[in-house]
């Protein structure tokens, strides 16, 4: 007879814990109402910081677009790290495109309307001189020791502003959010497709998922950037091809999705709670929330793994990390987000993976599942594997090395929760945790803009073949 009780306890329990999850994620990214508008505060600060940045570096998106495209590829291994230049890159890319870049995008669609995609591409644009920045600082404010590499956030708050306390507190949050975040969202992503798709059981794909990730981040990072450079490109040229696939089967419909893109992004019209103004402030509220989840330029954590690059040319990891932003933001996301907009999914009341791998299954029956269910997996697992090293790093800067073994142990375990959790609350979870750490990173990025801002012109005055740079070790 107690046994009712208890679970109406639990129950109890289990509401308000998401309700308080889902406050606080609306509270950070949703509109604020200041004389009668809603404002959408958090994203003003993300896209005024992303200006200022692409002023001060002078355009560096588009200016040094071509250097962009070639640095990964071209670089030398000419310096202090674990990584070449092309498993950083790769790593990094293995570690931003994932399910966000699926079910993120499409939750965004979904839920904000076809205008978020049009602010997934906005953010995309300015958030790549944030990527640049934290890319090259970084590289900058990395520690070499005899049996470690140790590079982030916490390492230019801490040598480059002297905020030693304000390190502590984002490597905390960064820590949380890796152990709290990704192991959640990217099984719970890949559980739900192949549970679509195949039947598969949430909590089999998790054990599956779990057991694999644990094979690699063992290893440490090398075995990361090892997998992450033969997976990446896998992944997204796969990806790619199947939604250009959907996208020219439905070439009649993308000019009107287009104009339905641009004009739902700045649409005045009132919504729900019949306030003007409220369908471009949801739209931007999604797209600002998945285009960050998307990207991650903001996180920080294009420092943690450019930063391990055997590399002495810092600016050289922030070529890379613009081209890096590009990829997602403009190709995967995009991609993504009209797939499920030119066959009309958006409106099926489908979500997530789901909405995609349908979209996909209306140009290619069947295979068009199955293709979307292998790239979540694939963007999943890569994520999982290269935010683990993030996770690791961070808990390591507070604790030290003795929390590394436990900490990947505790990591894998999460990965089956992850998988059997509810969607909805997941990606609130990940919304907030993220958004907390984007503070005193950007704290870092701004204070320290000068000090980019003047390596980009050492750089360029030594011209694209230089092989040194200012790198302290």
């Amino acid at each position: 007879m107690s046994a009712q009780p208890e679970h109406d306890v639990l129950s109890s329990i289990g509401g308000a814990l998401s309700r308080a999850v889902f406050g606080a994620a609306d509270l950070l990214y949703g509109p604020w109402t200041i004389a009668g508008m809603p404002v959408p505060l958090f994203a003003l600060l993300l896209f005024g910081i992303g200006l200022f940045l692409t002023v001060r570096f002078r355009l560096v998106q588009v200016v040094h677009f071509r250097q962009a495209a070639q640095s990964f590829r071209r670089g030398a291994s000419d310096g202090q790290g674990v990584l070449s230049p092309f498993q950083a890159f790769m790593t990094a890319l293995a570690a931003s495109i994932g399910t966000g870049n699926i079910a993120g995008v499409a939750t965004a669609v979904v839920s904000g309307g076809p205008g978020a995609l049009f602010w997934i591409w906005c953010y995309g644009f300015f958030a790549t001189a944030v990527k640049f920045a934290e890319a090259v600082l970084g590289v900058q404010y990395r520690k070499v020791g005899n049996d470690r590499l140790s590079a982030g956030p916490m390492h230019y708050l801490r040598d480059g502003l002297g905020l030693r306390r304000l390190g502590w507190v984002y490597a905390l949050l960064a820590g949380i959010a890796a152990l709290t975040t990704t192991p959640f969202t990217q099984p719970n992503s890949i559980a739900v497709v192949l549970e679509s798709q195949f039947r598969v059981p949430t909590l089999v794909t998790g054990l599956v998922v779990a057991l694999l990730t644990w094979l690699v981040i063992i290893g440490g990072v090398k075995s990361i950037g090892r997998v992450a450079e033969r997976l990446a490109p896998a992944k997204v040229i796969l990806y790619l091809a199947g939604g250009l696939l959907v996208i020219v089967l439905h070439a009649d419909r993308l000019p009107e999705t287009l104009a339905l893109v641009f004009r739902e992004a700045f649409s005045l019209r009132a919504g729900m709670g019949s306030v003007a103004g409220l369908a471009m402030m949801t739209a931007m509220r999604y797209g600002l929330a998945r285009g960050l989840y998307a990207n991650e330029a903001g996180y920080g954590t294009a420092a943690f793994v450019y930063g391990t690059a055997r590399s002495r040319r810092p600016v050289q990891q922030g070529y890379a990390a613009v081209m890096e932003v590009f990829v997602i933001s403009f190709l995967t996301s995009s991609i993504s987000g009209l797939t499920i907009l030119v066959t009309g999914v958006w409106r099926s009341g489908l979500t997530s993976t789901a909405a995609v791998a349908e979209a996909f299954n209306h140009a290619v029956p069947l295979a068009g599942g199955w293709v979307v269910a292998f790239c979540a997996f694939l963007f999943g697992y890569t994520t999982l594997i290269g935010w683990s090293y993030y996770g690791e790093v961070c808990l390591e800067y507070i604790l030290g090395p003795r929390v590394v073994v436990p900490y990947r142990w505790v990591y894998c375990g999460l990965v089956v929760l992850g998988a059997t959790s509810k969607v909805d609350l997941v990606w609130a979870w990940g919304d907030l945790m993220n958004g907390l750490q984007v503070f005193p990173n950007l704290v870092g990025v701004v204070g320290l803009a000068g000090v980019v801002a003047r390596l980009l012109r050492e750089d360029e005055a030594r011209g694209p073949d230089a092989g040194s740079g200012g790198a302290r070790a």
